[in-house]
């Protein structure tokens, strides 16, 4: 307990210092000295991932992940390189700390109460360090690979199947399609939550490796004929944040399998991206002219392979700021609660529900950050209470994955870091499709980990 309360104040100074960021950058960017501005709040996200990295010796540990890519892209939004970015309000400004600040929060409670929990000393002092489940350690370990097989098996077979059915009755397919947009066109109701399962096969596959251990040759081949006709889905529909999620998500469960994995492997896999990534975008028929006329870069000589992925972080910032300035009254919960309508299909009987306009810069730019609709519902307080429960709930998380015997919990870890990754591009948790990958991990979970005893085995003395 005093190695937790010693934790919690060294928390407390990283905060103030963080405070002190988010103050200094607010007054610079008042001042119009937008660079500099920026510039506090990406060092402030590097100096928050560093201490919370430092703390736990965990590269995706939740904390300094989401400080990473939330406040970091906070940061290149406030340097405002684009016309379309303007003031931001104060209360944008509040928003964009608080959430942070209350995550930080939610999560150190949750430890705190943990830990008051924990009866057995030793297990106090290991709190918070990430040890992976070894195989020696689960006895069920061959039926556990067994099973992770089946769902890889079965994950594709769906995916593949709904892709077709979607061919078929569309009549296209995106990728040798003419249309700027025929991604967007691809989707029959409820069948397309199924293709887009297609992203769990190769994380799957990264825990049947760790599950299994060595691979003989055949099984080799297996995973990679599976992995392979997994990521032709994505390719097929030009999905390019289909293709990310795979591949990114299968990085994010490796990190969480092997924690001691070396971050120049981790920057190999996200660099191999950047070729598929650049020809989608070519494929989905979007030219350099028409997408320097939409980002509406200062520099106009600024290379698209910057201006690109920059806009897709910073816009969505100004985008909510746009919902601060424009909004003129909350909508109570119904944002969030878009999934419920969706799923259950009452959005098709009550269309009232969920015909809500969208605040943004520029039409074709739509994209917002994992608050916006926190805020649209209910504004700071909304904010405030979603960074709390967000903070607590990664917390369990975090230990089911350290303390846990199925394997699976790594992938629901794992999908939850990634969230916090994209946290500047969409809500994530009033998206439908969202709470559909969790329910699919949650069987994954459950038919892996079902009816199999785990028993430590003790460990001779030398």
């Amino acid at each position: 307990m005093k190695d937790m309360k010693k934790g919690l104040g060294k928390a407390a100074i990283s905060l103030a210092a963080y405070t002190a960021a988010w103050i200094f950058a607010y007054i610079l960017g008042r001042a119009g000295e937008y660079i500099f501005s920026g510039l506090v709040l990406v060092a402030a996200a590097v100096g928050e991932y560093f201490f919370y990295y430092k703390r736990e010796g965990y590269l995706l540990q939740m904390e300094a992940v989401f400080s990473l890519f939330w406040t970091g892209g906070a940061g290149l939004s406030a340097m405002k390189l684009s016309r379309l970015a303007q003031d931001w309000e104060t209360e944008t400004w509040i928003s964009f700390y608080l959430v942070y600040i209350c995550f930080i929060l939610g999560f150190e409670l949750a430890g705190f109460l943990e830990a008051r929990r924990d009866r057995a000393g030793e297990e106090k002092k290991t709190e918070g360090r990430h040890h992976s489940v070894r195989r020696h350690e689960m006895p069920g370990g061959e039926i556990q690979a067994k099973r992770l097989l089946h769902c890889i098996y079965a994950v594709l077979a769906v995916s593949a199947a709904c892709f077709l059915l979607e061919a078929a009755v569309i009549r296209e397919i995106p990728l040798f399609s003419d249309k700027p947009h025929a991604y967007s066109y691809f989707h029959l109701s409820g069948v397309h939550y199924f293709t887009v399962t297609s992203i769990f096969v190769l994380p799957l596959s990264v825990l049947y490796k760790s599950v299994k251990g060595a691979l003989s040759r055949r099984e080799w081949v297996i995973l990679a004929v599976c992995c392979g006709a997994a990521l032709m889905i994505p390719v097929l529909c030009v999905s390019r944040f289909q293709l990310m999620m795979a591949v990114l998500l299968s990085v994010c469960v490796a990190m969480a399998v092997w924690p001691g994995i070396k971050l120049r492997y981790v920057m190999l896999a996200v660099a191999a991206l950047v070729p598929v990534y650049v020809g989608l975008t070519v494929a989905r028929n979007h030219d350099v002219e028409y997408l320097n006329g939409i980002f509406e870069m200062k520099n106009a000589s600024t290379p698209i392979f910057i201006t690109q992925p920059y806009m897709y972080v910073a816009n969505n910032y100004d985008n909510f700021n746009c919902l601060v300035r424009e909004l003129p009254a909350h909508t109570f919960g119904l944002r969030q609660l878009f999934p419920v309508f969706a799923l259950t299909g009452l959005k098709f009987l009550k269309p009232e529900l969920v015909n809500f306009p969208i605040y943004v810069t520029k039409e074709e730019l739509t994209t917002v950050t994992l608050i916006y609709d926190a805020y649209y519902d209910f504004g700071l307080a909304g904010i405030a209470v979603f960074g709390l429960i967000l903070g607590a709930v990664c917390r369990k998380l975090s230990k089911l994955q350290k303390t846990g015997k199925n394997p699976v919990s790594k992938l629901f870890y794992a999908q939850i870091a990634m969230y916090l990754v994209f946290s500047f591009f969409t809500t994530w948790f009033s998206n439908p499709t969202t709470w559909f990958w969790l329910a699919v991990t949650g069987a994954v979970y459950f038919y892996v980990g079902h009816g199999i005893p785990f028993r430590r085995r003790r460990s001779r003395k030398l």
